[in-house]
C-alpha cells in the first residue's frame, strides 16, 4: 500500500512540474533556514552543559546595594576561596580562574602571543576538559608547570612531543610543559590555549588577603546530595562572617546551566533577560519561517483542488476510504518534504561558512552522529505532516456525486482558510521588516551618539616587558621627532573600564551614599591625548605641577554626586590618600554605549598602576608616522612585536552583537518575504490558469490589459493590506518592549510602518503582476478555441 502511494505521489510530482518546483523550492529554503537557526540554537543551549558534574558546579556571585540599586556581579575576592574550603563542608572543591591573559610565549625558534588562564588544580577534575597527556593529579602541582592545547602545541613545536619542553614567558619566567589539554569546544565560556597553576600568580603577588579587591572568578563543586537551599543561605553571609568587617555584601551561588543564557539581574534578582532572549526570538523566527513554507504548500494544494476533484471522486466511487486518500496525499507531501530536505542540506552546506562568519561560531553538521539522522527523519515527517495535513483532509472530503456530475466548485467565500493563511504569512513578514528597520535605527542612533571624546587617531599599546622601564625615554623621542601630538599611560584602554570603587570620601558626603565610581588612573596629558572636553580647570601636567600625581579630574556625573558648586581645589580621599581636583570634564562613554554615562574619577599616579600607553597621532601623517613609531617601540622593547590597536576600532566593536542581530533580522525578513511571495506566485499562476477562458471572454468584449491585471491582482493585494493592518500594532508592541531594555534609545516613528507596508505591497504586486500580465496578454482566440 505504501509503495503504491509513493508511486502515485511521484507521478503527481512529475506530472505537475511547476507546482512541484515551487513547493519544493519553498520548503527547501524554509527548511534550510530552520536547520541553520537550529544549529545556532543548539550551540547556544549546549554552552557548558557537557560537564559531567555540571549539576553540581556553581559560580560565586556578589550582591550589594549601590546607587540605590541592588547590583549583582560575578567578580569576587581571591581570598574567598580559602574561606569556602575551610568553613563549608558541603563544598567538595573550589576553583579560581583569573582573567584571560594574552602573553608572549617564546621557544628556541618561535615567538607568538597566546591567551590562557591561571587556575586552581581542581579545575581539571571539576570541568570536563579532557587531559590528553599528563597526570591529572600532578600536571598543575608546580608553580612553573604549564598545560597547553594541541592547537598551541602545533604552533610552537610542530609535530614534536611538547611534554617536558620549556616555554619562556614575556617576563623571562620559564615554564615546563607538563600536559596536553584538549582544545576547548565552541560551546563553553572558557577560551584558552594554555593553563597555568594558580600558584604561578602568587610567586610575585603573594596570597591575596584583601576582601575588598573583587578581582577573580570563583567556582565551587558541591558534594553529592547536598540541599542547595541550605548552602545558598549559608553562603549569603560569607564576607560578613570571614572578612572581619560588617560588610554590606551578600554572596550567592549561580548554577552552571544559567551562565551563558541568563545572568541578567534587575535590582538584585534575575529578570529573565540575557542570551535566552535571542534564543527564544530565533526559535520563534525558525518556527514561523517553516510555517510560512508549509502554508505555501497548503495554499497551492487546495488551490489545485478542482484539478484533483475527479481523481478523488473516482477513487471514492470504486471504494477508496477517506483514510486511504489521506494517506496518499500525505505521502505526496512527505515525498516533497524529503526532496526539499535534501536540497536544504545542500543549501546549508553552501551557506554555513558565511553564517558562521556572521554569527562568529563554528557550526557544522555531524553526518556521522545517529542523532542527526533521527532528527532528519523526524524533521521531514514533521514538515510533511504540518504542510500536508490540512490539504489531505480537504481533498479527501470531496463529495463524489457532486464531483462526477460537474457541480463541484471551489469555495468562493469572502473568508477562506487559504486567505487566512496568506494573511498570516504577510503579518509575520511585515513584522520582521519593521523589526529590521527599528533595530538598524537603534544601532545608528547609538553609533552616532556623542561619545564625549575624540577617539579618532588614537592608538594604544600595552605596557609589555621593557616598555615599563623605558616609557619616559620612549615618550620623549616620540614627541621630539614629532611623531605624535601627545602621549600618556593609563591603567586601562580608553574604551574600557577595568577598575571601579565606592570608597571615596569628600566633604559633605552623605554617610549613606554608596555611589560606585569608574576609576581611571593616568600619569599626564590625558585630556589632550584622549581628546576629552575640559569644562573647568586644566589637564594633568607633571612637569609644571609635580603634585599632579595626587590630582584628580572628575566628570559631570561625579560633580552631581558630590554636590560641589566649584569643584577645582576640592579634596577627595581614596582610602587614606587625599587627591585635589584640578579639572572637570564632560561625561564620555567608556562602558556600554547603550547606557547612560556614569560617575568617574580620573586619578593621578600616586595610588595607581599602569598597563597601557596611549598615543595621539598627527592626523595628516598618521600612516607614515606609525612605521617610525614601530621602529622606536622595537628599539625600546626589542623582545615584543609592535601590537597596537586603534581606539575608534575598539569602540566600534561595542556594536558587534547588535549589528549581528540586525543582520540576522534582515536576512530572515528577506527570506520570509521571498517564501511568502513564492506562494503568491504559485497561487497567481493557478488563478490565472483557472480563469483563462474568463479572461478570453473579457478581452473579446473589450477589456484592457490593465483591467484584467487589476482584476487578477486586487484580491491578493487586499490580503497584504489586511496583513499590514494586523502587523502594525503587533510590531509596535514587540519592538517597544525590545527597546525598553535600553536606556539610550530611539522613539518608534509612524513612517517605519508605512515603509514596511510599502515594501511588502510593492514586492507582492510585482510577484502577482507577472502572472496577471502573462494571462492578460495571452491570445483570447487560443483560449476560447474549445468553446
Amino acid at each position: 500500500m505504501i509503495k503504491n502511494d509513493l508511486k502515485i505521489a511521484l507521478r503527481q510530482l512529475l506530472k505537475n512540474k511547476s507546482f512541484s518546483i515551487i513547493n519544493i523550492s519553498g520548503l527547501a529554503i524554509g527548511m534550510a533556514s530552520v536547520i541553520m537557526l537550529l544549529l545556532w540554537i543548539q550551540n547556544e543551549m549546549s554552552f557548558d552543559r557537557f560537564h559531567a558534574k555540571g549539576d553540581r558546579i556553581y559560580e560565586l556571585w556578589n550582591r550589594a546595594k549601590w546607587d540605590d540599586k541592588l547590583e549583582c556581579w560575578p567578580v569576587t575576592p581571591k581570598i574567598a576561596a580559602k574561606s569556602l574550603r575551610t568553613h563549608y563542608p558541603e563544598i567538595e572543591k573550589v576553583i579560581r580562574v583569573d582573567w584571560p591573559n594574552n602573553r608572549l610565549l617564546i621557544t628556541k625558534d618561535k615567538r607568538l602571543f597566546s591567551h590562557g588562564n591561571a587556575v586552581d588544580p581542581e579545575f581539571l577534575s571539576t570541568f570536563s576538559f579532557p587531559l590528553l597527556k599528563g597526570d591529572i593529579n600532578t600536571v598543575l602541582s608546580q608553580p612553573r608547570s604549564m598545560l597547553i592545547t594541541p592547537k598551541l602545541a602545533e604552533k610552537l613545536f610542530g609535530k614534536e612531543d611538547p611534554i617536558g619542553r620549556v616555554i619562556t614567558l614575556e617576563d623571562k619566567k620559564q615554564l615546563t610543559v607538563t600536559g596536553i589539554i584538549a582544545n576547548p569546544t565552541n560551546n563553553t565560556r572558557f577560551d584558552f590555549e594554555y593553563l597555568l597553576p594558580w600558584k604561578f600568580t602568587e610567586l610575585d603577588e603573594g596570597e591575596e588577603e584583601n576582601w575588598n579587591n573583587n578581582s577573580t572568578r570563583t567556582f565551587v563543586l558541591l558534594k553529592e546530595n547536598i540541599d542547595f537551599s541550605t548552602i545558598q543561605n549559608k553562603i549569603k553571609t560569607l564576607r560578613k562572617d570571614y572578612s572581619g568587617v560588617n560588610d554590606v555584601y551578600e554572596m550567592f551561588l549561580y548554577p552552571s546551566y544559567k551562565w551563558h543564557l541568563y545572568g541578567s539581574f534587575t535590582n538584585g534578582f534575575e529578570d529573565g533577560a540575557g542570551k535566552i532572549q535571542m534564543v527564544i526570538l530565533l526559535s520563534i523566527i525558525a518556527g514561523f519561517i517553516l510555517l510560512i513554507a508549509c502554508i505555501n504548500f497548503m495554499n497551492l494544494s487546495t488551490a489545485r483542488s478542482e484539478k484533483r476533484a475527479k481523481e478523488v471522486g473516482i477513487r471514492k466511487t470504486i471504494g477508496a476510504h477517506k483514510s486511504a486518500l489521506v494517506a496518499q496525499f500525505l505521502s505526496e507531501t512527505i515525498l516533497l518534504a524529503a526532496f526539499g530536505f535534501v536540497i536544504a542540506l545542500l543549501l546549508v552546506k553552501l551557506c554555513l561558512p558565511a553564517f558562521n562568519k556572521l554569527s562568529q561560531k563554528e557550526l557544522y553538521i555531524d553526518f556521522a552522529n545517529p542523532y542527526f539522522w533521527i532528527f532528519s527523519i523526524s524533521f521531514i515527517l514533521l514538515t510533511g505532516l504540518l504542510a500536508g495535513i490540512y490539504p489531505a483532509f480537504y481533498l479527501s472530503s470531496f463529495n463524489p456525486v457532486k464531483v462526477l456530475k460537474g457541480t463541484f466548485k471551489s469555495s468562493g467565500k469572502a473568508v477562506t482558510p487559504r486567505k487566512i493563511l496568506v494573511v498570516f504569512q504577510f503579518v509575520f513578514a511585515i513584522t520582521l521588516i519593521v523589526a529590521t528597520i527599528i533595530v538598524n535605527q537603534q544601532i545608528n542612533h547609538v553609533v552616532s551618539r556623542e561619545t564625549g571624546y575624540n577617539n579618532k587617531n588614537i592608538i594604544f599599546h600595552f605596557l609589555t616587558s621593557d616598555l615599563t622601564k623605558n616609557y619616559e625615554i620612549l615618550k620623549q623621542e616620540l614627541l621630539a621627532q614629532n611623531l605624535v601630538q601627545s602621549v600618556t599611560k593609563t591603567n586601562a584602554p580608553i574604551t574600557e573600564r577595568w577598575s571601579d570603587s565606592w570608597g571615596f570620601e569628600w566633604e559633605g558626603k552623605d554617610p549613606n551614599d554608596r555611589t560606585d565610581f569608574d576609576r581611571y588612573i593616568v600619569d599626564d596629558a590625558i585630556v589632550k591625548t584622549a581628546g576629552l572636553k575640559l569644562l573647568q580647570g586644566r589637564d594633568f601636567d607633571l612637569k609644571k605641577f609635580p603634585t599632579d600625581s595626587n590630582a584628580i579630574i572628575i566628570n559631570e556625573s561625579t560633580l552631581k554626586v558630590t554636590g560641589f558648586k566649584d569643584p577645582i581645589g576640592k579634596i577627595i580621599i581614596d582610602g587614606e590618600e587625599p587627591f585635589h581636583v584640578i579639572g572637570l570634564i564632560k561625561d564620555f562613554v567608556i562602558n556600554s554605549p547603550y547606557e547612560p554615562t556614569t560617575p568617574m574619577m580620573m586619578m593621578g599616579a600616586k595610588n595607581g598602576w599602569f598597563n597601557v600607553i596611549h598615543l595621539r597621532l598627527n592626523e595628516s601623517t598618521a600612516a607614515q608616522d606609525i612605521k617610525k613609531i614601530e621602529q622606536l617601540f622595537k628599539k625600546y622593547n626589542p623582545e615584543f612585536p609592535f601590537n597596537f590597536k586603534f581606539a575608534d576600532e575598539q569602540y566600534a566593536k561595542k556594536f558587534d552583537d547588535m549589528q549581528r542581530v540586525a543582520t540576522l533580522a534582515s536576512i530572515f525578513a528577506v527570506l520570509a518575504i521571498f517564501i511568502s511571495c513564492l506562494g503568491l506566485f504559485g497561487l497567481a499562476a493557478y488563478m490565472a490558469e483557472n480563469k483563462v477562458k474568463e479572461i478570453g471572454v473579457r478581452k473579446v468584449l473589450g477589456a484592457s490589459v490593465l483591467n484584467i491585471t487589476t482584476m487578477l491582482s486586487a484580491n491578493f493585494l487586499k490580503l497584504v493590506g489586511i496583513a499590514f493592518l494586523i502587523a502594525t500594532p503587533l510590531a509596535w508592541y514587540f519592538m517597544q518592549k525590545w527597546l525598553s531594555d535600553y536606556q539610550y534609545r530611539i522613539s518608534i516613528e509612524w513612517w517605519v510602518f508605512l515603509v514596511a507596508g510599502t515594501i511588502a505591497f510593492v514586492i507582492s504586486l510585482l510577484t502577482v503582476s507577472y502572472q496577471s500580465l502573462k494571462a492578460a496578454l495571452s491570445n483570447p482566440v487560443k483560449n476560447l478555441r474549445t468553446e
